[in-house]
């Protein structure tokens, strides 16, 4: 098969499959896409701040990926992933990163503007991280162990380049899931948080997973395409199997979803309705 064909036909052959699987919801996001294509309202990218007429399909690099290695699970079966409006045509920031854009700018402005906070970003995302950075109340660093030009080269399992209880804030998405002992880097960000901080936590969660689907002999880069979606992924995460492990470290875990930002803004902003976003906080030391 050429690869112009595989490149049609990628995104059709799993939509057949999901359609079999009946997954929830996979209509609704067909229904959604139809909805940006239509001569209705315009959408808007809270990251760049522009206008949007539609947002970008999910890279047709995962399809292609995922039919060349037999991807076993349903991309629809995902909680927060809007593959018909991924990217911004603009920016290219993706749908998490506006989601993650709408909390910060709610909290912004329910901040103490005669302070500067401590922010790091783990494994920073480029069209959010030049707009955290410009945030007059942050203090931002960007910190990762293989990406180029980050302030902290760091491993997220031990980081003695940063105190206990020292940072404000943290920004940790989709970092995770590429960590071979999570649990560990889940206890590095309660131990350099402060008493009474806040980060935003974001992993991929497949919802028709009861517990974390992770197996260590799974080690090519094919297998963890079939198995964990992406070939630098070592585990897929349930979504209580999520929560289990960062209340284990001791967090807090809120869960914030479309209840919380309204259907409207989801809408507009071209977010999945099955979008959440989880907030930790570290017990205040009067707790």
């Amino acid at each position: 098969m050429s690869s112009a064909k595989i490149l049609i036909r990628s995104p059709i052959s799993i939509l057949a499959k999901t359609a079999k699987a009946k997954v929830p919801l996979s209509f609704q996001q067909l229904f959604t896409f139809v909805k940006m294509l239509s001569k209705g309202r315009r959408y808007y990218c809270p990251v760049c701040n522009r206008r949007v007429w539609r947002f970008s399909l999910l890279p047709v690099r995962y399809f292609v990926n995922w039919q060349e290695h037999g991807h076993i699970h349903s991309i629809f079966a995902m909680e927060t992933l809007n593959i018909v409006a991924y990217g911004c045509p603009h920016c290219g920031a993706a749908d998490r990163n506006r989601l993650y854009a709408l909390y910060f700018k709610q909290q912004f402005r329910r901040m103490d503007v005669t302070k500067r906070y401590s922010f790091i970003e783990f494994g920073p995302s480029g069209p959010l991280s030049a707009v955290l950075r410009k945030q007059p109340l942050l203090n931002y660093r960007s910190s990762d162990l293989f990406l180029d030009n980050v302030d902290d080269r760091v491993d997220i399992t031990d980081m003695p380049v940063y105190k206990n209880n020292s940072i404000d804030l943290f920004l940790c998405s989709h970092v995770l899931e590429h960590v071979e002992d999570d649990r560990k880097a889940v206890a590095e960000l309660y131990r350099i948080l402060k008493p009474g901080g806040w980060g935003i936590v974001m992993v991929p969660i497949l919802l028709t997973l009861e517990n974390v689907y992770e197996d260590a002999s799974i080690k090519s880069e094919a297998d963890r395409w079939k198995h964990f979606q992406q070939g630098d992924h070592v585990r897929f995460y349930s979504k209580q199997g999520f929560i289990k492990r960062l209340e284990d470290a001791g967090f807090k875990v809120n869960q914030f979803g479309i209840d919380y930002f309204g259907a409207d803004a989801f809408e507009k902003h071209g977010i999945d309705p099955r979008s959440v976003l989880y907030v930790v906080e570290k017990p205040s030391l009067l707790e």
